[in-house]
């Protein structure tokens, strides 16, 4: 019977056939009524590949019967947007809900498995194609290994990294007037000859160690051989570098020593906390307010208040604190730090500063207590600085007179308060407009001692000024380059204790050109001219001026 019904199949399966235009060579490879069966199939399926890919859609949002509250919402979702292999009903429904014959189900997988097979195909083609260029990134990336092994295994810290800074300065200061033995007047024999010419350098070694990421321990190693040169401030303390050292004397030269010791560490968000053994009071506020970075004349380096800004060094700590604002938004600034620049040492009672003098919160300690408040934009700042100095601090740069330490002692033990004042301002881009940076400073002196009669003594005085305008052009004449202009009056008395008018003034002004011959290397011509250098100690037939010509060539590693 089953034999029977085949045979009547057969003759329909065939009239279904016969509208395909079967080749011959097909209807001979046909075994038995299994073979029609498979044939009859094949045709099903190809006939719903046609309807697929005629009904094929690009978004689950084309079914007008699919929601997201569907449970399968995102399987199908995923198939149609990864796959493409998902298609509908003419009229734009899925029927989701309808059931679906094995063969369906099967052309359904087979077409997402070709999307795959395609999808493969590409990713096999590409790896044809740049399989020479991936086997010499692998070569490379073998021998970066390798290096990066040997490195680690040379490494100095996994913590620490070494960053140094070489200066050489080649020049020499000429003065107007001389005394005996062709010394500058006042100074001692032998010291700072006129016009002598010196070769001079400072070399600083930084170890910048963290141990989170966010902190940083640093430690600065220092070398130099300005203490018996011009350049050092001998014997004129207004002639002094940015780059020389007033910790190397003359019995004290090319000896390393720890020039920086200080632990920084961030807390929260906005504050940052600084203390160490060996630490200045301007590397603890927020900002130093100027554009310009001549880094030739100390004086410069001072926001035009020497007094404010004196760079005390020794034992001390601080805090300072930045607005979070969003980047690019002008942010407000403060900070506090206190320095004994006598901290180090352990007699409380002595006067002699220099000596066992000290204590960290003695009467002797060299004590600066600083703050500073300022508000910063992209390329503008502004600054107000307060300080606090007991006997045994100093004005940093100025006249002998005004700049002078506060002498310490029993019976005329003095103090300071000093007021800074700076602001800068920088061109957006670069041009024949400078940068501008003004600096002003005001110093008040408390003296016990009694009034003496002579005026030019440094206990006499009772008020000092300062200031100072700057002016940098980047990227003058060259592409890294820069050249700058400064003029300012260091440190010098303005009000006596005795009532009488001082005679102290003084001017300075600084040219110079910087070249940078490469990221590491940079060579800057400067000239410097000092008037009255030493204001009231130098007046009438004894006053003078002098003139510095210098190239400084700098190497940072």
């Amino acid at each position: 019977m089953k034999l029977f019904k085949q045979l009547l199949v057969a003759p329909a399966a065939l009239g279904l056939v016969a509208p395909l235009a079967v080749s011959a060579q097909e209807i001979a490879s046909l075994n038995g009524m299994s073979a029609v069966n498979e044939y009859m199939n094949q045709q099903d399926v190809d006939r719903f590949r046609a309807w697929e890919s005629k009904n094929q859609v690009t978004s689950v949002t084309q079914f007008s019967d699919v929601r997201p509250t569907d449970w399968a919402y995102q399987a199908l979702t995923n198939l149609i947007d990864k796959y493409g292999c998902v298609a509908g009903y003419p009229n734009g429904t899925y029927k989701g809900g309808q059931a679906m014959t094995r063969f369906e189900a099967a052309a359904l997988l087979n077409a997402c498995l070709d999307r795959v097979t395609e999808q493969t195909d590409e990713f096999k083609r590409l790896l044809d194609e740049f399989q020479q260029e991936l086997t010499v990134l692998r070569g490379r990336v073998d021998g970066l290994e390798k290096k990066v092994g040997k490195l680690e295994a040379m490494q100095f810290s996994t913590t620490t990294k070494l960053q140094g800074e070489a200066t050489m300065v080649l020049g020499g200061v000429g003065y107007s007037a001389a005394g005996p033995n062709n010394t500058v007047l006042g100074a001692a024999a032998g010291t700072a000859a006129r016009d002598a010419v010196s070769f001079n350098y400072d070399l600083r070694l930084n170890l910048n160690t963290s141990f989170t990421g966010k902190d940083l321990l640093y430690t600065r190693l220092r070398s130099g051989n300005f203490g018996g040169s011009a350049f050092g401030g001998s014997p004129i303390g207004m002639d002094r570098l940015d780059k020389s050292s007033s910790d190397l004397t003359n019995n004290a030269q090319q000896n390393v020593f720890i020039d920086r010791l200080y632990y920084r560490f961030p807390i929260g968000t906005e504050l940052t906390a600084t203390i160490g053994p060996r630490v200045r009071n301007t590397e603890m506020v927020s900002f130093r307010p100027q554009a310009y970075n001549a880094d030739i004349l100390d004086f410069f380096t001072l926001a035009g208040a020497p007094g404010a800004y004196n760079k005390a060094t020794g034992t001390g700590f601080g805090i300072e604190w930045k607005q979070n604002v969003k980047k690019g938004q002008p942010y407000l600034v403060a900070s506090a730090n206190y320095v004994a620049q006598n901290g180090q040492n352990a007699n409380p009672n002595s006067s002699d500063v220099t000596a066992a003098g000290g204590g960290l919160f003695n009467a002797y300690s060299g004590s600066n207590m600083t703050v500073q408040l300022g508000g910063r934009g992209t390329n503008w700042g502004v600054a107000a600085l307060y300080r606090y100095g007991t006997c045994g601090t100093n004005l940093r740069d100025g006249t002998p007179m005004a700049a002078s330490s506060v002498a310490c002692g029993p019976a005329n033990a003095g103090s300071t308060n000093s007021l800074g004042l700076g602001a800068f301002w920088q061109p957006k881009q670069t041009g024949w407009i400078p940068s501008i940076s003004l600096g002003w400073g005001y110093t008040g002196f408390s003296q016990s001692v009694a009034v003496t009669p002579n005026q030019v003594s440094v206990n006499n005085v009772s008020a000092a000024q300062s200031w100072s305008a700057m002016f940098q052009w980047d990227d003058a004449f060259a592409k890294g380059n820069s050249a700058g202009f400064a003029l300012g009056q260091g440190a010098f008395a303005t009000a006596l204790r005795n009532g009488t008018n001082p005679n102290d003034s003084n001017f300075a002004f600084e040219w110079f050109y910087r070249f940078r011959v490469s990221n590491n290397i940079t060579v800057t011509p400067a000239i410097f001219y000092l008037s009255n250098p030493n204001g009231q100690q130098a007046t009438g037939s004894n006053a003078f001026n002098n003139t510095g010509f210098l190239v400084q060539t700098q190497f940072k590693f």
